[in-house]
């Protein structure tokens, strides 16, 4: 089997709609896909339907969290959509998102760099408008080379000269909800330094001790010799080791399928969801 835990749609801030990733997927031969767009579960009534024979969806979303002043990411897995509070904190985060990058457009005009709202409205589209959207004009506006080159501490990481804070769940928090709503818990590329700042190892196992699943070991973000020490870590915490792409269609250059999870890693954490099951196509339109 062939498994990819993290996917984003145009629901969030991926290129492909969610009917257009579940049909990639299958193209790119998994067996497994988890639709896990940012802060939102929108777009997965429309992979459902879309859905091919073959492929399994996984429904997830991937939550906006700060500890200590550190942005990190939590995906969360077949939890209770509609589970109130959880959805409460989800709304929380995601109606904040067009206050903060409307800020970071008043930066970037500031620094003499002609983007505009409209601009940056028309590349979100209908997804959940974020950093990624911002990092796109600028890449249309010839300002950097690539959406990775705008995350560059220059730009849009945390402490660079645009950046805006928003909304973010402390993840002691998240992972309480995401429990409450029947989810399993994965830290998100938890050594991708170059985004920003990382959680260091000591709070891993805090959230590990407080009910913490898994994280994401195998990570285009991860040099062979990180994932080998988080692959150790992972072990010696007692915590899932998973592995994905962390597909965005066009706005990365990851493609599906570039890093998987293991079928038995996988296998527990559908054991461990009581909140939602795994999707099978039937194949969808």
């Amino acid at each position: 089997m062939r498994i990819d835990l993290h996917a984003h749609s145009t629901a969030s801030d991926g290129t492909d709609s969610p009917a257009e990733l579940v049909r990639n997927a299958a193209a790119a031969g998994l067996d497994v896909v988890a639709l896990t767009d940012h802060d939102t579960t929108r777009g997965h009534a429309e992979a459902v339907a879309a859905l091919p024979e073959g492929l399994t969806l996984v429904a997830g979303a991937e939550l906006s969290c700060r500890l200590d002043g550190v942005s990190m990411h939590l995906l969360a897995y077949l939890f209770d959509p509609e589970e109130p509070e959880l959805l409460a904190e989800r709304e929380l985060i995601r109606d904040d998102r067009v206050p903060r990058a409307r800020s970071m457009v008043a930066k970037l005009q500031g620094l003499g760099v002609p983007v505009t709202w409209e601009q940056v409205a028309r590349i979100a589209g209908d997804g959940s408008v974020g950093r990624p959207h911002v990092a796109s004009a600028l890449v249309e506006l010839g300002v950097v080379g690539s959406v990775s080159e705008a995350f560059g501490g220059d730009w849009l990481a945390d402490g660079g000269r645009v950046y805006v804070p928003k909304h973010e769940t402390n993840p002691f928090d998240a992972i309480r909800l995401v429990k409450a709503a029947g989810g399993v818990t994965v830290l998100a590329h938890p050594a991708a330094a170059k985004r920003g700042r990382t959680v260091p190892e000591a709070a891993i196992a805090e959230l590990a001790t407080a009910g913490l699943d898994g994280m994401e070991v195998d990570h285009m973000e991860h040099e062979p010799a990180t994932r080998a020490r988080l692959r150790g870590l992972a072990a010696e915490l007692g915590l899932l080791g998973t592995g994905s792409s962390d597909y965005h269609g066009s706005r990365k250059t990851c493609v599906l399928g570039e890093y998987t999870t293991d079928p038995e890693v996988y296998g527990e954490i559908t054991r461990r969801a009581t909140g939602a099951f795994p999707v099978p196509g039937t194949g969808g339109a």
